[in-house]
């Protein structure tokens, strides 16, 4: 068990989590109920999960060890103001059910659009965290609870968040401020209400104007280009087909990341370049290159398991991502490239947390243009992999950015590198 006296979790340092204690726990106080809650009146999704945790020996200790492993000490017990903070498992349920009824707003200064990873954030970090939040049972019962929430989003309800009328809507002053070409890169009604959105999930998944990210060398099939609008985050060669990706150097092991499919050996020693999409980026991936998919469909995950490599750092799932591209819900798309110098490529779509749907958008046999879209993610960050075979030299351009948790954004469907052929 974690000592309570002592700090063993850090501060979130990350896009997803405001690096100022008191702007996130104010944050989290427009979530947190102040009644004495009981469990009446929960949706049957989060009944199920309260039921699942009670009558399990195993998960009703790890829920409750989670609260109590977070230390009491600032920042975890308060902000420099005394603001409250998720207490246990009963005040989580009761939370849930407020948000699973809700869409995120948008702020300034705050962690966007991923409310339950801010409310898991400090036991995610936990032993007991890092345990429950594995278990198959938990996400079951989790994917379920997304869902719901999920509906939610896709319903006109949601899109009361995208006025334009104070800085908490999406199409407001502080977030024009953000997103100032918004009108001009994506397909939308700006006089209309809500841009004429028809929901949150309608706006999250917005499509490109035409022409807005053209593809780079579109008739060079020994270019590559980008998958998504993401921020470089690692680039590893010679990947094993099976390593610890759990420990510390943050090793790919092919065997899980592609979930034990016989294609896995095929890229036994080759390389993955994997990046990231903050909540504010586009969210539909596009194809590397021109070829025939071979092979497309999605595999269940955990939903907000982070690694306790970096301990005593706490939950984060953007320091998190490589780790999660082996047990994340995610979307696995392989792509037979047109150039026989490329041979297979492997497309991997990771949700984090919020993430619980990852839709593919083509069909086995299907032959896709390079840039061509290939699915989507539905809410939230994400981050994606792309795998290639052994012995395929790619002179990767990533612009000038160096990979990290904390780069800037290549656009989707720029140049990503350049096959040499020897």
């Amino acid at each position: 068990m974690i000592d309570k006296n002592k700090s063993t979790l850090r501060h979130t340092v990350t896009q997803w989590i405001d690096s100022d204690q008191e702007l996130f726990e104010r944050w989290m106080e427009g979530y947190i109920p102040l009644e004495s809650g009981n469990e009446e009146g929960l949706h049957p999704a989060l009944q199920d999960l309260s039921t699942t945790v009670s009558g399990d020996p195993l998960l009703n200790l790890l829920f409750s060890e989670m609260f109590n492993q977070v230390p009491e000490e600032p920042p975890y017990h308060e902000d420099p103001r005394g603001g409250p903070r998720v207490e246990d498992f009963p005040h989580l349920l009761r939370l849930l059910n407020q948000l699973i009824s809700q869409a995120p707003e948008y702020d300034e200064t705050v962690m966007v659009g991923l409310p339950l990873h801010a409310m898991l954030n400090w036991v995610m970090g936990t032993k007991s965290g890092f345990c429950a939040f594995l278990h198959p049972k938990v996400n079951s019962c989790l994917k379920a609870v997304l869902d719901e929430w999920a509906r939610f989003l896709k319903s006109p309800a949601s899109r009361h968040v995208l006025h334009g009328d104070s800085n908490a809507g999406w199409f407001g002053p502080a977030a024009r401020k953000v997103m100032p070409h918004f009108s001009d890169d994506f397909e939308c009604q700006p006089r209309e209400p809500y841009h004429g959105f028809a929901s949150w999930d309608d706006f999250f998944t917005r499509k490109l104007r035409p022409g807005a990210r053209p593809v780079a060398q579109e008739d060079d099939d020994s270019v590559i280009v980008n998958c998504c609008e993401s921020a470089p985050y690692k680039l590893a060669h010679h990947v094993k087909m099976q390593d610890k990706f759990w420990i510390k150097a943050e090793p790919y092991s092919l065997h899980d990341l592609m979930a034990s499919d016989p294609l896995a050996e095929y890229f036994h020693g080759g390389t993955v370049y994997q990046a990231f999409l903050s909540a504010f980026n586009y969210h539909r991936w596009h194809s590397p290159v021109s070829g025939r998919v071979i092979k497309a469909y999605t595999v269940a995950g955990a939903f907000c398991s982070v690694t306790l490599a970096r301990e005593p750092a706490p939950a984060s799932q953007r320091q998190s991502q490589t780790y999660l591209a082996h047990v994340a819900a995610r979307a696995l798309i392989f792509i037979e490239a047109d150039n026989p110098d490329i041979g297979t490529l492997c497309f991997a779509a990771i949700g984090m947390c919020e993430v619980s749907s990852c839709e593919i958008t083509v069909q086995i046999g299907q032959h896709v243009g390079k840039g061509e879209q290939l699915g989507m993610f539905h809410f939230g960050g994400s981050t994606y992999c792309l795998i290639t075979r052994p012995g395929l030299d790619i002179e990767f351009d990533l612009h000038g950015i160096t990979p990290g948790p904390f780069s800037e954004n290549i656009r989707v469907n720029d140049r990503l590198g350049t096959v040499k052929v020897t």
